[in-house]
């Protein structure tokens, strides 16, 4: 009968009229002393999973005390009641949404930050006790049960709802619930007996012998581990228990195997989180530090190329602005040696115009720093230099290449060129180009000269055909649309004054291309006149 009593006593609870709390709270705090608690468990539980989205929050508040003291009365058999309890309740708090501005937080209008203080509340005796039985134990005891629930519900915490949060500054907002829930979190990790450097390395260290019976995937999932990394590193949490003594290098390789998961997400929250530890991660490390031996690692290469989605594919502009800023800042971090690899492997793999024309002007700056007195190295002069130059000076399809498409690669591919033919004199011909100038000319500019000569003709003849269609129609319509086609594109359909623009905005691009090839041209020229 006391189990059949708890529903119709939840409902009128979540009411909260004041001429019934008092004696509700009396009978409810009656069956939780006379009903068996296995039976309770069921009946509060089932009540919790049974709350609509409107009432999570209060029924989850308004129980969680009850719910702890049915499960203090199951004795030393209630781990899998306490996993099972966590469960549920962490299932229905993810189930609310997280607060964005700091107003949303400080009146907590979705009830989030309550059930997570409460949450805490509630699993502070199962932790005292998981203390107690490590103390006496003088070991980590990692086959006892109850922490075993203990560590799975901080991991699900973790994911869930702590991936999604984005915690405030103190200095923006000085109490958050949330921010204390986060703190509170990792602490019940290592009074637990986990430790915070040992999970933050647990990927890179491969350790696959873990006691009980979860798998280790499973007890440390990837993605709660990436969300501790995130609030150790980013925003600073538990800071003053985790030792200072790894090494930036150390740190940055842990974090990768994060970083990578974090942002070959598609959600622009886990994209942010992604690139907010890999700069943290970066930021510690020295300028010109990272040895070449680290790209043998493969998150060293997938990280970047993961990066460059953002930077190309991402809709929010903040995060495409944060990705490049982040991408440069890996490169600055690279040795010498790790840049040109670097350099060459993202070439052959960007596959995106805009990356290759960025790597190219990364590529003309080493140039530029290898030049200078004192700075000299093997890798971005003379004979490494110029099969990266190959890789850099090509058309893909020769002279049929679509040059809009290629642009940037190509205006920064000829950018190097003049740059290396005006700053290496013939003479020294430290890099190497002089030596290779021949090639460069058969291989590159000259098919590049066809290719621009080729585009331009048929933009031109486009151009002249939609001004001769706009004036043979303009009697008929005013507003007449029309498509072109370019090459093997359709343009889509357009008025035939906006059709113009796209033609001469391509036409004027061609002759800013053409101005850069004439100079590099003109230099060509001016080596192989003969002095009168």
């Amino acid at each position: 009968m006391g189990w059949n009593l708890l529903g119709p006593l939840v409902q009128i609870l979540l009411k909260k009229e004041d001429k019934n709390l008092l004696h509700c709270h009396a009978i409810l705090s009656h069956l939780l002393e006379v009903c068996s608690p296995k039976e309770l468990l069921v009946g509060l539980l089932e009540q919790i999973e049974d709350a609509d989205s409107n009432s999570i929050a209060d029924t989850v508040t308004l129980l969680l005390k009850q719910l702890q003291t049915v499960l203090l009365r199951l004795g030393v058999k209630k781990a899998s009641s306490v996993g099972m309890a966590l469960s549920t309740l962490l299932s229905q708090v993810a189930r609310l949404p997280v607060p964005i501005t700091k107003e949303q937080e400080e009146d907590d209008v979705f009830g989030l930050c309550r059930c997570c203080t409460a949450l805490l509340e509630f699993v502070k005796p199962f932790v005292d006790e998981v203390k107690e039985v490590i103390k006496d134990n003088n070991r980590k005891s990692k086959d006892n049960e109850l922490r075993v629930e203990l560590l799975k519900f901080c991991m699900k915490s973790l994911s869930e709802p702590l991936l999604q949060v984005h915690l405030k500054d103190p200095d923006t907002l000085q109490k958050s619930p949330l921010r204390e829930f986060a703190t509170e979190i990792l602490l019940i990790l290592t009074h637990i007996g986990e430790s915070l450097p040992d999970l933050l390395s647990r990927n890179i260290l491969k350790r696959r012998e873990v006691p009980g019976f979860l798998e280790e995937e499973v007890r440390y999932p990837k993605e709660s581990l990436a969300c501790m990394s995130h609030l150790l590193f980013v925003n600073h949490i538990a800071m003053d228990i985790f030792p200072a003594v790894l090494s930036p290098v150390f740190v940055l390789q842990c974090n990768m195997e994060y970083v990578e998961l974090l942002l070959s997400r598609t959600e622009e929250s886990r994209l942010q989180k992604g690139l907010e530890l890999y700069e943290k991660s970066l930021v510690r490390v020295e300028d010109n530090s990272l040895h070449v031996d680290l790209l043998e690692l493969k998150t060293f290469f997938s990280v970047p190329q993961n990066l460059v989605k953002v930077m190309t594919l991402c809709p929010d502009q903040n995060l495409r602005t944060n990705g490049l800023k982040v991408f440069q800042l890996n490169i600055d971090k690279f040795s010498t040696e790790a840049k040109y690899k670097f350099f060459r492997g993202m070439l052959k793999t960007s596959h995106h115009a805009g990356v290759e024309g960025y790597i190219i002007k990364n590529i003309r700056h080493q140039i530029d720093f290898s030049l200078k007195p004192c700075n000299g190295n093997d890798w971005f002069l003379g004979k490494h230099l110029l099969p990266l130059l190959r890789l850099v000076l090509c058309l893909p399809q020769g002279p049929e290449t679509d040059l809009l498409q290629n642009l940037d690669r190509i205006m920064e591919s000829l950018n190097l060129i003049r740059y290396m033919l005006l700053r290496d004199k013939e003479w020294e011909n430290e890099t190497g180009i002089w030596t290779e100038l021949y090639k460069i000319e058969d291989n590159y500019l000259k098919p590049l000269r066809t290719g621009l000569n080729l585009s331009k003709a048929h933009y031109e003849a486009e151009l002249n055909s939609t001004k001769e269609n706009k004036r043979l129609t303009s009697k008929e319509s005013k507003t007449s649309v029309c498509s072109v086609t370019v090459g093997s594109e359709t343009l889509p359909n357009m008025t035939p004054e906006m059709q113009i623009k796209v033609l001469q905005s391509a036409l004027f691009t061609f002759d800013l291309m053409e101005s850069v090839l004439v100079r590099i041209e003109e230099i060509i020229e001016a080596k192989d006149r003969p002095v009168s």
